[in-house]
């Protein structure tokens, strides 16, 4: 069991590099719009209730994957690092597979800004994440987080045997999962 968690700033390219990585593997992908965007049909994520039941039906995928018999899964994930609450979510995440037995593995992506605002708009992202094709909101929020968030890490900061970090403002999607591959051996 593998679960490969794919973290970055919104609109690095986790998404689209993580449906890469499952058509290479064969790893199931779990985007974190997917809990989103359907609790956001209900309510708002922003609020408490929102992000109670993102946080519930997220958990409860994970325990189901964990004690099934797939090969494992991609989860995708915008981490505030500058929060411990971030920190122990995704500890959280990790102990429910390695409880089963499970392997995680941590890739990191980053790229410009200005690739990002551009990524903002593609048809791929507003396709597959409904609430994101309000652009001009989602460009500003974009902009507005990297003041509260601090969505990279600092050299060093990850010590976690199954880490990479891959700048990826000048890869294709392909490019990027075919390194994730490789490196861990997928």
């Amino acid at each position: 069991m593998k679960l490969i968690i794919i973290f970055g700033p919104q609109a690095v390219g986790k998404m689209t590099v993580g449906q890469e990585l499952e058509k290479l593997t064969g790893l199931k992908l779990f985007h974190n719009h997917m809990s989103i965007d359907f609790v956001s049909n209900f309510f708002c994520y922003s609020t408490k209730e929102g992000q109670r039941l993102v946080t519930l039906i997220r958990e409860e995928i994970f325990k189901a994957v964990a004690k099934s018999d797939m090969q494992g899964l991609i989860f995708t994930f915008v981490w505030g690092f500058n929060f411990q609450s971030e920190w122990d979510y995704i500890e959280n995440i990790c102990k429910i597979f390695e409880e089963e037995g499970g392997t995680v593995y941590f890739v990191e992506l980053e790229a410009l800004f200005e690739t990002r605002i551009e990524r903002n708009k593609s048809p791929n992202r507003l396709e597959h994440k409904p609430i994101k094709r309000d652009v001009e909101r989602f460009e500003k929020e974009l902009i507005n987080s990297m003041e509260k968030y601090r969505l990279n890490s600092l050299d060093g900061e990850i010590i976690k045997e199954n880490y990479i970090m891959i700048e990826n403002t000048n890869l294709s999607a392909e490019e990027a999962a075919k390194i994730i591959k490789d490196r861990f051996g997928l």
